[in-house]
């Protein structure tokens, strides 16, 4: 009798443990759906019709005509979109290393025991938590050709007249240098907290031997900070490198004008991808540029991952 009783008591704690682990499952998905069917409808499924669009011409109310791989073939010819690719890369050049030299040395000295640590800290951190139209406005005024201070100051200090000092972002040679100073000055302070992040998990006793070996505060910092803040690099370098590449809205409050447009000098991909869509109507075309974006910020990834057991442990 203890034996049937003890089978049957097996049987139905078995069964109970199946049933709880559906419910533990169904309680899992049921927190995993929002973010999925967000994901699924925003970001999947446009991605899916994109690469669909790439190879068709279509201006959303005319049906759609299969070209091929004629719009890739297109790219290959077209002078405007090879000059949004060189400026993305040649700001992307400009921004990565740049931000990364900042932040860290941010991080590096704000980690000290410093006067007013926290304050600093804050300071260099809102640029980047503050409205990017409020801020691209007041650097457009601080950097304005003749009434900025910085042009001011500079025809102080150097007595060049203001005329021959540099326009800045009013000016398609200054431009470049005017967008990257301005996105380091903005996102250093994130990428600071990152590294501060960072330099909370180096072991201090790394410090103390290599101190007791003789070893100066570069050789320290170089020997010891940096292999150790290696994975934080790697992820720094890698978001960095995707933002820079995703780069529109910095361009537009900065250079864009009256009619929203940019000039050669300051036109990125994205912006191109923007305009041959929703103003020329051209979905197919600006489809296979997003998917030459795509593939791009993909081979920068994978090669990344490629040298993270390198570079990154």
């Amino acid at each position: 009798m203890m034996n049937n009783e003890t089978v049957l008591r097996q049987k139905t704690g078995k069964n109970g443990v199946l049933s709880k682990k559906v419910k533990d499952h169904l309680v899992a998905y049921s927190f995993i759906a929002p973010n999925f069917i967000g994901f699924a409808v925003f970001t999947l499924v446009p991605m899916v019709f994109a690469f669909i669009l790439a190879f068709v011409k279509w201006d959303g109310a005319n049906p759609m005509q299969f070209l091929g791989i004629d719009n890739f073939l297109r790219l290959m010819k077209d002078p405007t979109f090879h000059k949004a690719l060189w400026n993305t890369i040649v700001y992307t050049i400009g921004v990565v290393p740049f931000t990364m030299a900042c932040a860290l040395a941010l991080a590096v000295l704000l980690n000290q025991h410093i006067l007013a640590r926290n304050f600093m800290r804050t300071v260099f951190f809102f640029p980047y938590v503050a409205s990017l139209v409020a801020v691209a406005a007041v650097w457009n005024f601080i950097f304005s050709p003749t009434m900025g201070p910085v042009n001011n100051i500079l025809n102080w200090i150097t007595g060049v007249p203001i005329e021959q000092l540099p326009r800045w972002a009013a000016d398609k040679d200054w431009a470049m240098f005017t967008v990257v100073l301005f996105t380091v000055w903005k996102n250093m302070g994130y990428y600071m907290v990152i590294y501060l992040a960072g330099l909370q998990g180096v072991n201090p006793e790394l410090y103390e031997a290599a101190e007791l070996d003789g070893a100066n505060r570069w050789k320290r910092f170089v020997n010891v900070t940096i292999p150790q803040l290696a994975p934080t690099t790697f992820f720094v370098l890698m978001i960095l490198i995707i933002n820079s590449f995703k780069v529109y809205d910095i361009f537009i409050n900065l250079f864009a004008g009256a009619d929203n447009q940019l000039n050669d000098a300051t036109r990125v991909l994205v912006y191109q991808i923007y305009n041959t869509a929703f103003r020329s109507l051209d979905y197919g075309y600006s489809s296979a540029m997003a998917i030459v974006l795509f593939l791009l910020v993909l081979g920068i990834t994978v090669i990344q991952f490629r040298f993270e057991k390198k570079y990154g442990q």
